[in-house]
């Protein structure tokens, strides 16, 4: 009779044991796994009941006592300080901008894969051309939070959500939830925040609106402003002028921009003044909108003949918003307008009786002054005086970033007073199309950079004065661009005729007059 081996207890107990063990581990992960998920839960629940039932500064409080005990008894973690920033005022109905702010700044800095929760918005904005384009804005939902990093520091934010008046709560109102942003930080790096994190959002913020929005152009009425949305397609690309006078416009209202702290440095307003100048027709309006498509500044078309006091004109400047364009076009027919109007005013009858205050004082500038027993001499108007106070005077610097631009036909007509540098900076000369200005109308016509007729238009240019706004008309007169090439160079022809022969009519002319001189009898 075969018998099977017998094995002791301990032997079978080893070779039992690494089996049980392991069920023992898994029951144990099981049960910790299970513990930790409750505890979380439970933590869950109890921050959202904490956060609707307990006040904000009872939570602030309690924050504040577990810093300072992580602090006392901890391992030396950083102490950690958090910024509010509450979407409306707690004192009013008043928003807060910042809030604003740094809801477009991390919009920019969201990462939507890391984020479980985004709101989504979406508008449409018109562009100078008309065209349309949609913005994008995502933002964190409550709970949400992500981190941004600055100069090397770690700045963490948070939203959060509020509930409303627990007096309103309790009528079943339901209250009005409030959402804020915290910004959290290291103690040590709070004058890095304050100092140079919140207005760094603040001007990043700042130049996405102005980025986004759409450019409106406004015309004075009385003593207000009245604006529509401004769709010009100009464009420095697309401006026939002379490309090296482009170039420097171009840089140096890239250097005014950079030069905030430097204006403030050395005492002045931080502003600039153009003067265009040229025969009618050379593109100075167009300069004008390029300059504001460039800029993304808002256009304010400045009517003078609109303005009947100094008073009223100081009101409309000092209305004018910063990162704002002034124009004042045909600037040297303004003053000679109203010198004419006050001119054909009839000088008013001497008055027997007038009741005067004896201390009365009047505004020297707005001439509205009156001498006993006379009416006004003078009729109401706005002086060269008035304006320059606010170009270069006390009043300029009512406002920041602005750009302020005079056209004329004639510089020669304009009083000295203002081509001075501190009132206007920089002079451009808007000349007649030369070559390079041809070759850019070609190009914006009929994307061409070449053409078998370029030399003989080139020629042409060269000996004719004719103003952009001549060629262009020639250059919309056909789709086809053999066509219209061939009409601009029978144009330019006839006007090469014509100046020679009146070239030599003024030639013949004063020959004439030499002969009639010479035969005069002494």
């Amino acid at each position: 009779m075969d018998h099977l081996p017998l094995t002791s207890p301990a032997a079978a107990a080893a070779s039992l044991s690494p089996s049980q063990d392991a069920g023992r581990v898994l029951d144990a992960y099981k049960t910790a796994l299970a513990t930790a998920a409750s505890a979380a839960a439970y933590a869950v629940m109890a921050r959202s009941m904490a956060r609707e039932l307990l006040p904000d500064e009872l939570r602030a409080a309690a924050r504040w006592c577990a810093a300072a005990a992580r602090a006392r008894f901890g391992r030396g973690e950083k102490e950690r300080h958090t910024i509010v920033i509450r979407h409306q005022f707690d004192t009013g109905y008043s928003e807060n901008q910042l809030f604003d702010a740094a809801r477009a700044y991390l919009a920019t800095r969201i990462d939507p894969r890391a984020m479980r929760r985004l709101c989504l918005a979406r508008s449409r904005t018109k562009e100078p051309d008309g065209s349309g384009r949609w913005n994008t804005l995502l933002c964190m939902e409550p709970g949400g939070s992500t981190v941004d990093v600055f100069d090397g520091v770690e700045f963490s934010w948070a939203c959060v959500e509020t509930g409303g008046d627990d007096k309103k709560k309790g009528k079943g109102g339901g209250g009005n939830t409030r959402e804020s942003l915290e910004l959290s930080f290291d103690a040590e790096h709070t004058e890095a925040a304050l100092e140079r994190y919140v207005p760094f959002v603040m001007s990043t913020a700042e130049q996405l609106q102005l980025r986004d929005r759409a450019l409106r152009i406004f015309m004075n009425e009385g003593r207000s402003w009245h604006g529509i949305n401004h769709h010009h397609p100009a464009t420095f690309d697309t401006l026939a002028m002379d490309p090296a006078l482009k170039q420097s416009v171009v840089d140096d209202l890239d250097r005014f921009l950079k030069r905030r702290d430097y204006y403030r440095r050395i005492g002045k307003a931080w502003k600039r003044g153009y003067l265009l100048y040229g025969p009618p027709g050379t593109g100075k309006s167009s300069l004008v909108a390029a300059m504001a498509n460039y800029l993304h500044f808002n256009l304010y078309d400045l009517d003078l003949s609109e303005v009947r006091l100094n008073s009223a004109l100081q009101k409309l400047l000092i209305h004018m918003p910063n990162k704002s364009m002034l124009v004042i076009e045909d600037i040297d027919c303004c003053f000679d307008d109203a010198a004419a109007s006050r001119k054909a005013v009839k000088a008013p009858e001497p008055v027997d009786h007038l009741d005067m205050d004896p201390d009365y004082t009047s505004d020297s500038s707005d001439e509205n002054w009156a001498q006993p027993g006379v009416a006004s001499l003078k009729p109401k108007g706005i002086t060269l005086s008035g304006l320059l106070n606010f170009i270069d005077g006390l009043w300029s610097t009512c406002g920041e970033e602005r750009i302020i631009v005079f056209t004329t036909n004639y510089k020669d007509r304009l009083d000295p007073a203002l081509l001075r540098p501190g009132r206007m900076d920089m002079h451009v000369y808007m000349g007649y199309c030369g070559w390079e200005a041809f070759k850019t109308l070609a190009r914006n016509y009929f994307l061409v950079d070449d053409h078998k007729m370029f030399p003989e238009i080139h020629e042409l240019l060269s000996a004719v004065e004719v103003t952009p706004a001549e060629v262009s008309e020639m250059l919309l007169r056909s789709v086809d661009v053999d066509v219209a090439l061939r009409i601009l160079a029978e144009f330019l022809r006839e006007k090469r005729r014509r100046t020679r022969k009146e070239t030599e009519d003024k030639k013949n002319s004063a020959e004439d007059k030499e002969e009639v001189v010479a035969e005069k009898p002494v």
